[in-house]
């Protein structure tokens, strides 16, 4: 009997206190972000006050944070996001969007154990090709293959609005190709964007 009070006791402390980003940050592997330092990582987590802090590679920047997410800015192209994503067995995994913006933005996103080890993306994210943003309704025209292979590749930004659980997907074309290339384009494209929800098993 002692046993299993104790063992109601453990269930209901973790249900109530449900777990934070912040746990999985401070044990986050140096490969995801190189030269973060153990200080570097309770900086961006406690201080409030100050969001820019320096580390060996440069400065980092708090851009968004909650008990569920961070944000942050690690270089003047590049940006992190850390997206706790609950399962339906009361478990999580971890999303780590890079996203690199040079002449266009585009993102690699990757998902983790909360032990921090690699995950199979295609379990938990359709793959996103240049034509999931193309009306597939045109795709016998004449000019949809020319204009689907007119960039050598389509960048694509991955963004959870304002930390929720939604993922926006961008095609983000606008300063990569030639006004003649985007002319050929534009009339293809169904939508810029697209939003995937996460149902606690995968994007849809």
């Amino acid at each position: 009997m002692k046993k299993i009070l104790i063992t109601l006791f453990i269930f209901i402390s973790v249900a109530a206190f449900p777990q934070k980003i912040d746990n999985f940050f401070k044990t986050m592997p140096n490969f995801i972000l190189p030269g973060l330092s153990e200080g570097n990582k309770t900086m961006l987590l406690v201080d409030t006050g100050k969001t820019v802090i320096p580390y060996p590679l440069g400065e980092i920047e708090k851009l968004a944070y909650s008990p569920s997410f961070l944000k942050i800015k690690t270089s003047e192209t590049g940006t992190t996001q850390i997206k706790l994503l609950p399962l339906i067995n009361n478990t999580h995994i971890i999303c780590v969007i890079k996203t690199v913006c040079a002449k266009a933005c585009d993102s690699n996103i990757r998902f983790y154990s909360t032990d921090w080890k690699e995950l199979d993306a295609n379990t938990l994210l359709s793959n996103i090709s240049a034509e999931s943003f193309f009306d597939s309704s045109k795709k016998d025209s004449n000019n949809y293959k020319f204009a689907l292979s007119l960039p050598d590749i389509y960048p694509v930004s991955a963004e959870f609005e304002n930390g929720s659980d939604s993922l926006t997907l961008k095609l983000d074309l606008e300063n990569y190709l030639s006004d003649e290339q985007l002319a050929e384009i534009r009339p293809f494209i169904k939508n810029e964007t697209i939003t995937l929800n996460w149902n606690n098993i995968s994007f849809k």
